[in-house]
């Protein structure tokens, strides 16, 4: 038993069982034991591959967009360029390179990092240290300063904390995590019944809600209604809200059991793309999409940058740049293409026109 596992464990039994989203929270969040704290997750030697990962051409086609969107909002200066979740900072390197087409952007827009967690933030230092003077790093979005805002937020919001609630006979009942009979941590429900939840369905099915990511949505969403602006979210998700449990924990790229070993393995859900639509609408912002990854990408023209990329390169480099390229807008297995599974959607100031990728 590790050391958050005990942690846990001994929490629950002397207080009763924690929420699922409580534990999401620990697993991922706690100072001195949660996932995110503790370790470096991310590329092949980690847990997952994330897309500015497999290939340059992503963060390259991130960066032209968010450029061409400052340009749409009047190029307004200064404003804000804001990663959250920057992972090793590989998005924002690439942004930041091709930034430099657009000078003008890249002279007006502070780029801010939104990371929790200091070893995270060690390796961003280094990953961007030619431009480490130009960066500033914040613990929340809502630390970020304020002013007209280009947010990207890339595999972010699927790692915040979710609820469930199941079917009973009785009615809709929160999932717990307590401790069974042996003392392991287990899965149980609320003996409350919530009387809000009034949706019909079989017994046993479940309602997944990320409370979290919907109060972030609509404080962003306000802040860019507000000061102008435009975020972008590209993750795996769905985009009609629906019945299901999309609770996943992976270790060294295989799924494990989310209980085994809490704070060494991460867990996410997919994320709910009409649920936060709704939370930006009620804000008054516009949105645009969601889209999968692959029409948008396409409609950046990535198949034209890795043309580009292919045309002086050695035939071994030629082939890397046809599998990223397969796997970032492929859909044939979900297992190893990003194409379909992948998201994207953006928010903006209700008087930001439509912009490329969402045509």
């Amino acid at each position: 038993m590790n050391a958050l596992k005990r942690e846990i464990s001994t929490n629950i039994a002397h207080e009763g069982p924690i929420t699922l989203e409580h534990f999401m929270g620990l697993c991922l969040g706690h100072p001195q034991h949660g996932y995110y704290m503790t370790r470096e997750p991310f590329g092949v030697s980690g847990d997952f591959v994330t897309a500015p990962e497999i290939s340059q051409m992503f963060g390259e086609l991130i960066g032209v967009w968010l450029a061409e969107a400052w340009r749409a909002a009047g190029g307004p200066a200064p404003a804000h360029l804001i990663e959250l979740g920057p992972g090793r900072g590989t998005l924002m390197s690439d942004m930041l390179r091709v930034a430099r087409i657009a000078p003008d952007f890249l002279d007006s827009a502070h780029p801010c990092l939104v990371e929790m967690s200091p070893r995270l933030r060690d390796i961003q230092r280094q990953t961007l240290a030619d431009a480490a003077g130009k960066i500033s790093w914040f613990e929340s979005f809502a630390t970020t300063p304020s002013g007209p805002a280009f947010i990207v937020a890339n595999e972010f919001f699927d790692a915040l904390p979710v609820r469930h609630y199941v079917k009973t006979l009785a009615g809709w009942r929160q999932r717990l995590i307590g401790l069974d009979q042996t003392g392991s941590l287990a899965f149980g429900l609320s003996e409350n019944i919530e009387p809000a939840l009034t949706a019909p369905a079989r017994e046993g099915s479940i309602i997944e809600v990320c409370p979290a990511g919907q109060r972030l949505m609509s404080d962003i969403a306000q802040r860019l209604v507000a000061e102008g602006g435009v975020m972008l979210l590209i993750d795996y998700g769905y985009t009609q809200t629906s019945l299901g449990d999309s609770l996943q924990a992976v270790s060294r790229h295989n799924y494990v059991d989310p209980l085994d070993s809490p704070g060494e393995a991460d867990l996410t859900a997919h994320v709910d793309f009409a649920a936060l639509a709704r939370a930006a609408l009620a804000q008054g912002a516009k949105v645009m999409g969601p889209v999968t990854q692959a029409q948008f990408l396409l409609q950046l023209g990535i198949e034209r940058r890795a043309e580009t990329l292919s045309r002086n390169a050695t035939p071994e480099q030629t082939q890397d740049v046809i599998a990223s390229l397969d796997r970032l807008i492929g859909a044939s297995d979900p297992q190893r293409h990003m194409g379909a599974l992948f998201k994207v959607m953006a928010v903006a100031h209700p008087g930001m026109p439509d912009l490329p990728g969402f045509f």
